[in-house]
């Protein structure tokens, strides 16, 4: 990455007990901002901590000393050098009076934002969340430079401190062939929004620190007007947004519903609800948790709706490697309160989806002796093999990929919310399909208290021959791992052992069964790829086709004897 910060002209402001130490350091091109407070030593902060940089305390003179060289401060306390991206704030006691001065370091890093490129090219509202100083607003920046000189999109910064295009008239060279409007007052920003969209046409309105209701409600404005809009808001989570009545709006709001009886006893609710009041002003949420590491959400509205019914939702996670390259991970959370952020994983481990990275993380089950694989042809029939039983973190989409052996199962829930579970199915790109009719199930899902008292449904269940599940409570763990055993059932259940193994040798029996322990021992269980013994082509053939009806994938490499990889995604 390119980085340009014109650090001297910031260390020229400082008095020479503070500017020659920091001239001297090893890490001067990590600093993020420099402290003085009256009476107290001048602080250095670096990514690492904060570290002193003199015994001398600071006096009203080295205040003083400073504020010379500074342009006057604006009414929210901030200032800046001309042409340059720093930023400098003070702390006035009282009386008015500076006794404390924060410099921090503006810097334009190119590159930055390859990590969300692919989103930039989508056109959507793109609406950038993170605690102070994890890198908002120069990721803004680049975004800024980005869509305006190479997408060559018309785009309006509206720079309320000078921040995003740096103190002056003329705009910092960072943000490229995009527009900057200054706010003359903070509490102004609002207007200043409106009249960017009626005044000069832009494609793209640039904002930052969303704070207030005028300007939640003047984000909202601008995207019902058709203006892609990226901003920033402070926030660690998406949840934190929707617990915030003044930028809840950004995500569509929240309003408390209350239902009728029939209603939420179709649904398997309480009476009162919460749910989503509009469409979100912005459809692409990021959660800047670290410099290298980001969080995405694609589908705000979804993941909002996911949230306030406390479903199960997937968290996407993209980071720099250390190679350079930009892994993207993905898991499953739930959280059954939205009020209460929860970071439990229905998974310990996440899903890998590297770009441009090849897993070596592989576990062998070779061995030298074989005989504790070799089964008497004699006694094979439909259950020579067990079924299996307790399989934990099972990636059950990955059955999608082969249609001959994985149908949709057609489920019938009773007193569960029903849009909860289809949250669940959705998200988790599970084979099932919902009916309200009965007769037309292959499973029913139920509360184990309600089905227990209801013989009707028990009596039409057995004489259908339609498998009852039933859960405790409605949680999100239970109904999706009620979900997750119906797939499994349905799928194991499908693959017919003696008409794979019949007319077989013992060598290929040998290979089959190979596949079928690495696959429900390892691959399934522990959720890690394996590697088979290598074998010749017809054999492989064999071992192939079985793997394509668990449903999961593989690779190989060799030339005459094939060594061959079962992939647990």
């Amino acid at each position: 990455m390119l980085i340009a910060d014109d650090l001297d002209e910031l260390l020229d402001i400082l008095p020479d007990f503070i500017r020659i130490p920091l001239e001297k350091h090893p890490n001067k091109k990590l600093l993020i901002e420099i402290v003085m407070d009256l009476g107290r030593r001048p602080e250095a902060r670096f990514p690492y901590g904060p570290q002193y940089l003199s015994e001398i305390n600071i006096a009203w003179h080295d205040l003083d000393f400073c504020i010379k060289k500074i342009p006057r401060f604006s009414d929210d306390n901030r200032s800046g050098i001309e042409s340059t991206l720093h930023r400098i704030s003070s702390i006035k006691n009282r009386k008015g009076n500076i006794i404390g001065l924060t410099f921090r370091v503006g810097r334009a890093i190119f590159g930055t934002i390859s990590i969300i490129r692919d989103l930039l090219y989508d056109s959507k509202s793109i609406l950038l969340l993170g605690k102070p100083g994890v890198g908002k607003t120069t990721a803004i920046r680049e975004i800024t430079r980005v869509l305006a000189d190479e997408m060559e999109k018309r785009v309006v910064i509206i720079d309320t401190s000078n921040e995003i295009a740096g103190d002056g008239d003329i705009p910092h060279p960072a943000i490229g062939r995009a527009r900057r409007m200054q706010v003359t007052k903070p509490e102004l920003q609002h207007q200043v929004m409106i009249e960017a969209v009626e005044n000069h046409m832009p494609e793209v309105i640039i904002i930052d620190e969303i704070g207030t209701e005028l300007e939640a409600s003047a984000a909202r404005t601008i995207a019902e007007r058709g203006v892609q809009l990226v901003g920033t808001a402070h926030g660690n989570y998406l949840e934190s947004v929707i617990k915030n009545p003044t930028l809840s709006d950004l995500i569509g709001g929240i309003q408390y519903v209350t239902l009728g009886d029939d209603e939420a006893k179709r649904r398997g609710s309480q009476k009162s609800i919460i749910e989503r009041k509009a469409s979100p002003a912005f459809q692409v949420a990021i959660e800047i948790h670290h410099r290298y590491k980001w969080v995405i959400h694609e589908k705000v509205d979804l993941i909002v709706d996911q949230i306030l019914q406390g479903t199960t939702k997937y968290i996407q996670s993209r980071k720099y490697n250390d190679d350079g390259l930009i892994s993207i991970e993905c898991a499953v959370s739930s959280s059954t309160d939205f009020f209460i952020h929860s970071n439990n994983l229905l998974n310990d481990k996440m899903l890998n989806m590297k770009t441009g990275y090849v897993n070596k993380s592989i576990i062998s089950i070779k061995s030298n002796n074989r005989s504790n694989l070799l089964l008497d042809q004699n006694k094979l029939d439909d259950n020579f093999l067990p079924q299996i039983a307790k399989l934990q973190g099972l990636k059950l989409h990955n059955y999608r990929n082969n249609r001959d052996y994985q149908k949709f199962v057609t489920l019938y829930v009773y007193g569960i919310n029903l849009p909860q579970v289809e949250s669940i199915i959705n998200s988790s790109k599970l084979s099932i399909n919902l009916t309200r009719d009965i007769l037309k199930a292959d499973y029913i899902l139920a509360l184990r208290m309600h089905i227990k008292n209801n013989t009707k449904i028990r009596q039409l269940a057995k004489s259908r021959q339609i498998i009852i599940y039933t859960i405790h409570n409605s949680t999100i763990n239970n109904i999706f791992r009620a979900l997750r055993q119906m797939l499994r059932f349905n799928v194991i259940s499908n693959i017919n052992w003696h008409n794979i193994c019949i007319n077989k040798n013992m060598d290929e029996i040998n290979a089959i069964l190979e596949v079928k322990f690495a696959v429900e021992k390892i691959v399934f269980i522990s959720r890690q790829p394996v590697e088979l013994l290598p074998q010749v082509n017809l054999i492989r053939k064999i071992q192939c086709k079985l793997i394509n009806m668990y449903g999961l994938n593989y690779s190989s490499y060799g030339n005459s004897n094939l060594n061959l990889i079962i992939h647990p995604y």
